[in-house]
Formats: structure tokens, sequence, C-alpha cells
């Protein structure tokens, strides 16, 4: 275990190392401190709002689960964690949008709407996986036992 720990460091360092060469390489250094703000900013937004958001959501899900399966339990929370993620970056363009930009054909899309239907879709396939799921775990647990007393 600790030579795949050291591995993994390893690559990991190279990895940070490349990022920090193709960031100076191809970065103007003027725009550096604005790319430091907008990480620093999407950190913090994804601890301070999604993080929250996603925690309050487990923990109502799993009170409810005690009638539900695990299976489900997970379907349901990989479901919010997609639709947050993308509420995160269709949100700015949103906003982008409603400052009218200068050139209009560089945001054309009606971005509310369409993350709506996106939250829409997102709900609907997990409820189907959920109730998929839920059957199967019904009828595997109803089935007689073969093994005979």
């Amino acid at each position: 275990m600790t030579r795949a720990r050291v591995i993994l460091v390893a690559i990991g360092v190279l990895l940070l190392a490349w990022g920090v060469f193709v960031l100076f390489d191809s970065v103007r250094p003027e725009r550096i401190p604005g790319l430091a703000l907008w990480l620093g900013a999407a950190i913090v937004l994804h601890d301070a709002v999604v993080a929250p958001i996603i925690f309050a959501g487990g923990i109502l899900i799993r009170r409810a689960g005690r009638r539900l399966t695990g299976t489900t339990v997970l379907v349901v929370q990989a479901a919010i964690v997609v639709g947050s993620l993308m509420s995160l970056i269709v949100v700015p363009l949103f906003f982008a949008q409603a400052a009218d930009p200068n050139n209009p054909t560089v945001l054309p899309f009606d971005y509310g709407a369409r993350l709506g239907v996106f939250w829409v879709v997102v709900a609907v396939t997990a409820s189907a996986v959920s109730a998929v799921l839920y059957v199967r775990t019904r009828r595997a647990n109803e089935r007689p036992s073969s093994r005979q007393s």
C-alpha cells in the first residue's frame, strides 16, 4: 500500500508541475491574478454553496432512506451532484447574458430555461433508475428461497 501511495503522489506532483509549466508558458503574466481570483472563487463557491446543499440533501435522503434501498439513495445523491455541478457551469452564463454583452452571438441561448430542462431530465432519469432498482430489490426479496428445510 505504501508503494502505491508513493507512486500516486509522485504522479500527482509531476502533473502539478506540468500544469504550472503550461500555465506560465501559455498565459500572459498580467492575466494570472485574474485566473487565481477565478479559481479561488470557484473553490469558495463550491465549499460555501454546493457542498452544504449536497450535505443537507444527503441527510434528508438518508432519513427517507429507511424506506429506500441504499442504491436508490446513491442514485438520488448522484443526481443532486450532477445537477449542482451543471448549475455551477451555467449560472455564470446566465448572469453574463443578463449583463447585455456587446456581441449577442457570444451567448445566444436561453440558459435559464435550458438549465431548468436539464434539472427536469436529471430528476426524471434519477426517478426512473430509482424505480427500477426499487422494483428489482423488492422482487428479489419476495422470491422464495431455493433451499428447502
